[in-house]
């Protein structure tokens, strides 16, 4: 199997941004809470915002077979994801509903993204591509693991309020 190209792999990624807007974007939209609607768009305008810079990345890659330097460097990622981290939000999710079942399902697609961004991070010799994919990768890692955290709450909850645990 060849391997992918460039362009391929930001066809890719950007598709794989565009899925997970339109899945952020509904579970904002049908969620229950206002701290839990804000939470999803956050995540959904954060797709948009890689969405944009990726297709800036592949109009510069396609005119001058190079990627170009990223303000995106420079952006302060973590701040974002702590800004939806809250009690509020873990508090309105209730453990068996569809808003759990929307972190579970956005779970799977950040290790997807992971997976995407940190293998052709290290495939690549050009350097302005490994940074703009290693950034990437580390920002889902972030969205990663504050999903987990609000999921690894909400099974605690479905023990507690089910009386689960052993005696």
């Amino acid at each position: 199997m060849a391997e992918a190209t460039p362009l391929e792999i930001l066809k890719s990624a950007i598709l794989l941004e565009m899925r997970g807007k339109a899945f952020y974007q509904n579970a904002a939209d049908t969620a229950a809470h206002d701290s839990v609607k804000a939470f999803f768009q956050i995540m959904a305008d954060e797709e948009r915002e890689h969405i944009q810079m990726l297709g800036e990345q592949y109009k510069a890659y396609k005119a001058n077979n190079a990627f170009t330097p990223g303000s995106y460097l420079a952006e302060n990622h973590q701040a974002v994801a702590n800004k939806v981290m809250g009690a509020e939000v873990k508090a309105k999710i209730t453990g068996a509903g569809y808003e759990a079942a929307a972190i579970s399902a956005a779970m799977l697609m950040e290790e997807r993204a992971i997976a995407l961004y940190a293998g052709r991070a290290e495939a690549t010799e050009d350097a302005e591509e490994k940074a703009l994919y290693t950034w990437l990768a580390d920002w889902e890692r972030e969205h990663l693991a504050f999903l987990a955290d609000i999921d690894a709450e909400l099974k605690d909850k479905i023990w507690d309020d089910n009386s689960f645990w052993p005696m």
